[in-house]
């Protein structure tokens, strides 16, 4: 038996938690086509005949602005240093850049097995991969190069198979039915996010929180959740309110269809949108969020 944990690290939009989300079968990590969409460290546990693998899905790795944000690449370097095996994921559909060289000085010192997972090769032409596997091969003695897509599923499973033979030998270390280390609460919270990010499209910028202030499962039937949508200023207030309501309306109904088939029950959801500048930089208010700090 093969056990251990595994983590994702890579930049921002690279698709580590399309990835979580494809390996584990369902949905652990919202998904937006904005950047830091993942600000927390997001844990999914998959059990194969043959081992059990701890799949740790990190924040993108970028120039942090906020005491957010600073939390957010601590915690992906973290888990560089507290796993059994690493995973690289990097966007071969987008030009390199100095964001990339700095991922691979973060290898440097890394002695674990790493594994390098070329995502969303269906989006370029097959003889464009050539020259990016040989400079990544040259740039880093990785244990593994997996051209690969999360989005339709290409080579994953070679890519599964390849993360178990790198972990070392040992028994489970969850039971079997397993699944997250995520609360129900972190979850209502991060789903309503993802339908304000996807209903907003780029009218709102990535500075919007959600802050769930009742979780409330007393009836047998109905699940009732009243969140708070943060903005940072006034101006995005309307953005997420609409004329009349109408796009406060549009994320609720959207969020509340999901949470429904993942509960598999009613749901009752209350939003509101409140001004809060600065809620980046507020310790407390992210704590609450379950931004994790490093160490944690």
């Amino acid at each position: 038996m093969k056990s251990g944990f595994v983590s994702f690290i890579g930049r921002p939009n690279a698709g580590k938690s399309t990835l979580l989300n494809r390996i584990i079968g369902q949905k652990l990590a919202i998904v937006s086509d904005k950047p830091q969409t993942t600000r927390t460290r997001v844990v999914g546990v998959k059990n194969y005949g043959d081992g059990q693998v701890v799949f740790v899905d990190t924040p993108g790795v970028h120039k942090p602005t906020h005491r957010m944000n600073v939390r957010m690449v601590d915690v992906a370097l973290e888990a560089m240093r507290d796993v059994d095996v690493v995973v690289l994921i990097v966007d071969v559909s987008v030009k390199p850049g100095p964001g990339d060289r700095h991922m691979l000085g973060l290898f440097k010192d890394i002695t674990k097995p790493a594994i390098l997972a070329l995502n969303k090769v269906d989006l370029i032409a097959k003889p464009k991969l050539l020259p990016i596997i040989d400079q990544y091969r040259q740039a880093h003695p990785f244990a593994e190069i997996v051209p690969m897509s999360a989005g339709d599923g290409t080579n994953v499973d070679v890519l599964e198979r390849l993360i178990l033979q790198c972990l070392p030998e040992g028994e489970p270390l969850y039971p079997e039915d397993y699944l997250t280390d995520q609360t129900d609460r972190f979850f209502v919270a991060e789903i309503v996010r993802e339908q304000v990010l996807a209903h907003t499209h780029d009218e709102l910028p990535f500075t919007t929180a959600v802050v769930v202030d009742m979780f409330d499962e007393s009836a047998v039937d109905l699940l009732k959740f009243y969140c708070t949508i943060l903005v940072d200023r006034e101006s995005q207030k309307p953005i997420v309110v609409g004329r009349g309501g109408t796009m406060i309306k549009a994320i609720g109904s959207a969020a509340r269809a999901e949470l429904e088939t993942h509960f598999e029950r009613k749901v009752f959801l209350d939003l509101h949108v409140k001004v809060k500048a600065e809620w980046r930089d507020d310790d407390q208010l992210l704590d609450e969020m379950g931004v994790q700090r490093s160490g944690r």
